[in-house]
């Protein structure tokens, strides 16, 4: 049963308001990336919208036109294949949300899960939705992990994380990164791509959360959001004026951080 995880109190008070479903919610939450939730949530607040959070989990219904984002974490094995049993019953509404240019967060396992299959590490194959073209193989003995840096050249963006994969992901013809790896290994440690960028999809293998680490990301997804349910021409504020200031010295102390361990 759907049910409602985190509320704007007092949302009459906002000028706006934005729905997020929460995909699989109460499985797939590995290394914290609920805080990509909360940031989302933060954020919104911050650019004057109220933010309904909504966990959608197995056999419950997914309503496309309801919902203005998207968050689909990360699992273990385990989990990821109990919601890979359920995920093909939603599948024409993620499809319809993603060619609608809604805006969706996927994060490991949600980001493998989307594409057209993924081998688990003991080779079980599991089919994905194919709702995008990529696909994920596993590895033998080894997992990529460890501090990693990108750079997104579309936007000229740099981001940080931590990756903890085993899979190796390729991307289809379609598909851009999120960006270019500058360290760490990547989607598969062979084309130097991060995650993906497909419409208003963004998928990474970054933990930590994502979000957390990079708000310039998380301010592009709540404005692209906002600007879809409430108009291309939107007056936003600037991502100077509301989060620049507040967050840029422990930026700046994880991108030093980040830097030194890296050299």
């Amino acid at each position: 049963m759907t049910y409602t995880s985190l509320q704007t109190k007092n949302p009459q008070d906002f000028a706006y308001q934005l729905n997020l479903a929460h995909l699989y919610g109460n499985l797939m939450n590995t290394y914290g990336d609920n805080g990509n939730v909360l940031m989302i949530k933060y954020v919104s607040e911050k650019l004057g919208a109220a933010m309904t959070v909504d966990i959608v989990s197995i056999d419950d219904p997914l309503d496309p036109d309801y919902y203005d984002l998207i968050f689909f974490g990360g699992g273990q094995d385990y989990e990821q294949s109990l919601v890979a049993k359920d995920l093909p019953s939603k599948r024409q509404a993620v499809d319809r949300f993603i060619q609608n240019d809604r805006v969706i967060l996927a994060i490991c396992g949600g980001f493998q899960l989307l594409g057209q299959y993924y081998i688990q590490s003991n080779g079980v194959k599991i089919d994905g939705i194919g709702v995008m073209g990529h696909y994920t193989l596993n590895q033998n003995n080894n997992r990529f992990i460890g501090d990693i840096k990108i750079h997104n050249e579309e936007f000229d963006e740099y981001y940080y994380g931590f990756e903890n994969h085993q899979g190796r992901t390729f991307l289809s013809e379609d598909e851009k990164p999120l960006g270019k790896v500058v360290y760490g290994c990547g989607n598969n440690k062979e084309d130097q791509t991060e995650g993906v960028h497909y419409k208003n999809v963004f998928g990474s293998y970054f933990h930590g959360p994502i979000l957390a680490r990079n708000p310039q990301l998380a301010y592009r997804l709540v404005t692209t959001a906002l600007r879809n349910k409430y108009g291309q021409d939107l007056d936003l504020p600037a991502y100077d004026d509301i989060l620049k200031d507040e967050v840029a010295q422990e930026y700046a102390d994880v991108k030093r951080k980040v830097d030194f361990d890296a050299s």
